[in-house]
């Protein structure tokens, strides 16, 4: 059997699992800059994240039931926002399995890093095609290894590094002209 997780908002959990809407709020208030900069991470759009993490709430309210302690309240949640993120993203037919580049390889600059500047670190992960935005995000951001992305996206391990590898060098692409970077 598994460790519960001790969770510093058990209490309002628990308001939660008998339908309290005063203790879904503070639920809600809690966690709710976390899970849209999870969403906005990953869908790109503040109206489209804002609608998704909304769902993903209400998904969490009815099936709170379901959530047995094994992990953080957090963790549990943000699984729900990543899912209904991907979802939504499955829904507008991007592919993570393939991306159309003119090339399958960009150059791997040597690079060092100056000053960072995560305003434009940010913006220029913005820019990245879905497809390498989520991979990206998926590991860098959100912690996830290759093999639970590839569960999570449906495609293959080797597929997940390669689209992270795609996304990285696209990525130093787009901030070669900054001054992030100077190149070696």
């Amino acid at each position: 059997m598994k460790t519960l997780y001790e969770n510093i908002h058990q209490e309002i959990i628990d308001q939660c699992r008998k339908g309290s809407r005063k203790a879904q709020f503070q639920l809600y208030k809690l966690y709710y800059r976390p899970m849209f900069s999870i969403c906005m991470r990953l869908i790109n759009n503040t109206a489209e994240a804002e609608d998704v993490m909304q769902e993903a709430f209400l998904n969490a309210f009815t099936k709170i039931d379901a959530y047995k302690g094994e992990v953080s309240f957090g963790a549990w949640l943000k699984r729900i926002v990543i899912n209904r993120s991907l979802d939504y993203l499955k829904k507008r037919k991007i592919k993570f399995g393939e991306i159309n580049e003119k090339t399958n390889q960009l150059p791997d600059y040597q690079m060092e890093i100056k000053e960072v500047n995560m305003d434009v670190i940010k913006g220029a992960i913005q820019k990245l095609p879905d497809g390498y935005r989520v991979v990206l995000s998926l590991f860098l951001i959100e912690g996830y290894d290759h093999e639970e992305i590839s569960e999570i996206l449906g495609i293959s391990n080797s597929n997940s590094r390669t689209q992270y590898l795609r996304a990285k060098n696209k990525l130093k692409e787009l901030l070669k002209d900054t001054e992030v970077f100077s190149y070696n």
